[in-house]
């Protein structure tokens, strides 16, 4: 067994995670987006007198009411850029120098507007040429916010182990792993559903692959695909099998609920637990636990389902804290509504939802980047806004009154 690897200070570890990957400058920028969206713009919005409030947007001063309603799209600029740099979006190749210029382009203009003259222009000048300079840098990183996902098997091994992978997400979970060449076992309970999967990636991909028909539902499935897979370098766990149950809890029958109880939380966790101490040994693997949206918040008529993926999310993240030292990934994948066989298995009504394979492509770009991920702009809106904005109360009242109109009308 390889020894544990030694702790750093818990603050040491967290600043090295959130600066690493960056030039030292642009940390600097990331920060100052960090302050003015965060502490600054906020206070310039809501405590700044109105008579003392100024805004420059392309060299153009706005006071007053309309300096107030002019910071608005500078609060959102400053947050979208701190995010940009914190995640290193792609979008900001364009983002960041532009708005710099931007900048650039009204220290210039401003001066002139203020003073005129010669001494306006040499102001503009001084001013001017300093951020000119830091878009010319932005424009010559660009480079830094170009995520390359790099091979798969490359960072982790040659096998994957993919549960509920007869459909959606694990259907495309596989898919992608395949086309990566990492070779596959497929977990899920319809063995026909798996040979016909198994069959199409082997074809395609040239790759070996597993077939596992077992009920991860039953006390000994996790333990059963454990063992099958011992013989195997396990590169990667996706830990994708899971179910829901739409309906009053009251109404709720006990047997479904025990059931997917023991999906959605007791065959991730034994799975993992069994796979983990390999790869430590090994010092490379990642986990991936598919969670919800729903574990972010209470959600009545889903109430069981919900605490289930609030497990996974604590788990999951609890694990990227424990193992990133050792050389594993973990990462919980947050998917919102997605068009699979979960909505008719979960007894919803049918409902608009992201494909699986945008979901899936979510979920590897954020592998290794960070400890959880939501698919989807609308859905991380939806789950971070519900709990940082609302009472819990009232979240647990729009939530109701949204899966009311998911819910067949005999499980109200």
């Amino acid at each position: 067994m390889i020894p544990p690897a030694p702790q750093e200070n818990f603050m040491s570890e967290w600043l090295h995670d959130l600066f690493s990957g960056r030039p030292w400058w642009m940390n600097a920028a990331m920060v100052f987006c960090a302050f003015m969206a965060f502490i600054y713009m906020p206070w310039d919005i809501f405590w700044k007198p109105v008579e003392a409030d100024q805004e420059v947007w392309f060299g153009v001063m706005f006071t007053g009411w309309a300096a107030k309603w002019a910071a608005l799209p500078h609060w959102f600029v400053y947050a979208a850029l701190a995010y940009g740099f914190r995640r290193r979006r792609s979008w900001m190749r364009v983002a960041a120098p532009a708005y710099v210029a931007q900048v650039a382009i009204g220290m210039l203009l401003w001066p002139n507007f203020q003073y005129g003259s010669w001494t306006g222009f040499f102001l503009g000048l001084i001013a001017g040429v300093p951020f000119a300079l830091l878009t010319l840098a932005f424009w010559n990183a660009r480079d830094h916010f170009t995520h390359k996902r790099g091979s798969l098997r490359a960072r982790y091994g040659e096998w994957a182990v993919v549960t509920g992978a007869s459909a959606g997400i694990g259907l495309e979970f596989a898919r992608a792993f395949a086309r990566d060449g990492i070779h596959c076992v497929l977990v899920a309970r319809r063995r026909e559903k798996l040979n016909a999967l198994a069959t199409e990636l082997k074809e395609q991909f040239q790759v070996e692959v597993r077939v596992e028909a077992v009920d991860l539902a039953s006390p000994e499935g996790p333990d059963r695909v454990a063992d099958a897979v011992a013989d195997l370098d396990v590169g990667i766990l996706v830990n994708n099998a899971g179910i829901g149950y739409a309906g009053r809890f009251d109404k709720q029958d006990l047997s479904r609920l025990r059931e997917m109880v023991n999906l959605n939380c007791m065959a991730p966790l034994v799975l993992t637990h069994r796979v983990l101490p390999a790869m430590r040994d090994r010092r490379r693997g990642a986990v991936i636990m598919t969670g919800s949206v729903a574990g972010r918040q209470p959600l009545p008529l889903h109430g069981v389902y919900s605490a289930t993926k609030a497990f996974d999310l604590h788990l999951g993240e609890a694990l990227w804290a424990e193992m990133r030292a050792d050389g594993i990934d973990a990462l919980v994948l947050e998917p919102g509504p997605t068009l699979t066989e979960f909505q008719q298995a979960a007894g919803e009504l049918p409902h608009d939802g992201a494909t699986a394979s945008s979901v899936v492509n979510a979920a590897l770009d954020a592998l290794g980047q960070q400890p959880s991920v939501v698919a989807g702009w609308w859905n991380w809106i939806r789950a971070n806004s519900a709990s940082r904005v609302g009472s819990r109360p009232l979240v647990a009242y729009v939530a109701r009154h949204i899966m009311e109109r998911q819910t067949p009308k005999e499980m109200l």
